[in-house]
């Protein structure tokens, strides 16, 4: 596969592609057709080769077949989180230089934002297993067969959300995408056999490449829920067969909590994927030992089109605490003057590759400082121990500085993660007058403590400097809408 108009080329036609619990679903064959349908659709209301379109649509088949059929076109597909404002909305489509929206028939905050900017606004409708495209109420009118993409053309724009207070920019070219999804297909051993159960949101990069698109580069069929939810999830993945899934660590969480309570089964996947934010080594034990299956954490990052990194299937060997090797990716340690350290050594996390963005749009100065001699610098701090697995210690610029002492969170997280009463735990810095930053904690219990009986706790595991001087006693943690507890957040709510 070279572009993203081949992705579906793998599975059978009279294979299951999309299956939507409690609704329509669609075979390889039908999904082929309706994509070649909406292409031609978007091309006749004005949409061209090189052009982005916004796509504002939940975890449906709308939202499939229209990314779908954008980018056969040789179009820019630039999906947006639905439940964004008019403000956000104006900002990303402003950004992305969309050319129209795709959106939901209803009412909606992200048709005044592209009303605002000018831009068509195209309703998708949900037709009982097929879509239909209108403009004003009338039907698109098709135009032909579309020229179709190259490897080389941008087939996806989405923004990070990182440090900084404007989000950068990140294009994605059809060949940056079929080399990752061609890496996280081999990681895992994907086939048609596979059926895989989508909890992660479609807008954001896990979901799209690492679950759905992975799905349709093996032949396998993706499992689409409107939404996660726990209660729904046990019932869902029996029903449906579902033989693997991918999530944050919050949503493992979840499901762990409730296992014996919702009479969890043992034994139902093949592997249990975790990405996007570092899983504590008592999560995924406690996951392992209690649905019998492998849990396999990976590293990824929107610049590298999702996965750089994972612990293997068995029976090679998978380490609690790493992310595992490079998969299809090469990964070095990087001091701050740009040279490159021996295994053991910590410091920044660079990679390079072929998944790997060409740069950020429209940003020289963000492009300076995030390429260092062909290396893309990830932001992350880390080392790569004796067996050449990676290991995450923090973000370089979340890293708590306490009197000169370098503290990486995830390490005291993974502590507090060990309490028997926590259920959900974050530490972060806070400016002090001492010591210049000092250690606090956000913790969600499930039984009843004290701060003073989880700083003795931690006072077990920890040096004394790294112990949280404050533990803040919280009912929840502020996240993303994919789930992520963002450290930043938590500590400017604390502060």
């Amino acid at each position: 596969m070279q572009t993203l108009a081949q992705l579906l080329d793998a599975g059978a036609p009279d294979k299951a592609a999309v299956v939507t619990p409690n609704g329509p679903s669609l075979t390889y064959g039908r999904l082929r057709d309706l994509v070649e349908g909406l292409a031609s659709s978007l091309s006749g209301a004005g949409l061209a080769k090189g052009q982005a379109a916004s796509i504002v649509l939940g975890n449906d088949i709308r939202f499939v077949a229209t990314f779908l059929a954008v980018t056969r076109l040789g179009a820019v597909a630039a999906p947006l989180n639905p439940n964004y404002t008019e403000d956000e909305y104006r900002f990303y489509m402003e950004d992305a230089g969309a050319s129209l929206a795709i959106l939901p028939p209803e009412e909606h905050p992200a048709r005044k934002a592209a009303q605002g900017l000018g831009l068509p606004c195209i309703e998708a409708q949900d037709e009982g297993g097929s879509v239909s495209l209108t403009r004003n109420g009338a039907a698109l009118e098709g135009r032909g067969q579309p020229e179709g993409p190259s490897p080389d053309d941008i087939a996806l724009f989405l923004h990070t959300s990182g440090t900084t207070s404007r989000p950068k920019g990140v294009p994605l070219s059809h060949a940056n995408l079929a080399t990752s999804l061609d890496n996280i297909v081999g990681t895992y051993g994907l086939s048609e056999e596979d059926r895989a159960l989508m909890i992660m949101p479609l807008f954001h990069v896990h979901g799209l490449i690492g679950v759905l698109f992975s799905t349709f580069a093996s032949g396998g069929t993706a499992i689409v829920p409107s939404r996660f939810s726990a209660s729904a999830f046990w019932p869902v993945a029996q029903e449906h067969a579902a033989t693997w899934y991918s999530g944050v660590p919050t949503m493992h969480q979840i499901l762990l909590s409730r296992a014996d309570g919702d009479d969890a089964p043992r034994g139902t996947f093949r592997f249990i994927r975790s990405c996007s934010a570092a899983l504590a080594p008592a999560v995924l034990e406690g996951l392992e030992a209690r649905f019998d299956s492998p849990v396999l954490e990976a590293y990824g990052m929107t610049e590298a089109s999702h996965q750089m990194a994972s612990n293997p299937l068995p029976p090679a060997d998978r380490f609690a605490g790493t992310v595992g090797r490079g998969t299809g990716v090469q990964i070095a340690i990087m001091d701050e003057a740009g040279t490159r350290l021996a295994d053991g050594a910590r410091g920044e996390v660079v990679i390079k590759g072929p998944n790997v963005m060409g740069g950020y749009r429209n940003n020289p100065e963000a492009n300076a400082s995030a390429f260092s001699d062909g290396w893309f610098r990830t932001g992350d701090q880390g080392f790569i121990d004796e067996r050449g697995y990676l290991n995450l210690t923090g973000r370089l610029k979340e890293l708590i500085n306490r009197g000169g002492e370098k503290i990486s969170p995830l390490e005291v997280d993974a502590v507090l993660a060990l309490h028997p009463a926590v259920q959900d735990a974050i530490c972060f810095g806070v400016p002090d007058v001492k010591y210049g930053e000092e250690v606090h904690a956000a913790v969600v219990l499930k039984a009843e403590a004290s701060q003073e009986d989880i700083q003795a706790f931690c006072q077990k595991h920890l040096i004394d400097f790294k112990v949280p001087k404050t533990v803040h006693i919280v009912e929840t943690l502020p996240r993303t809408a994919t789930g992520k507890v963002q450290r930043r957040n938590v500590a400017a709510q604390f502060r």
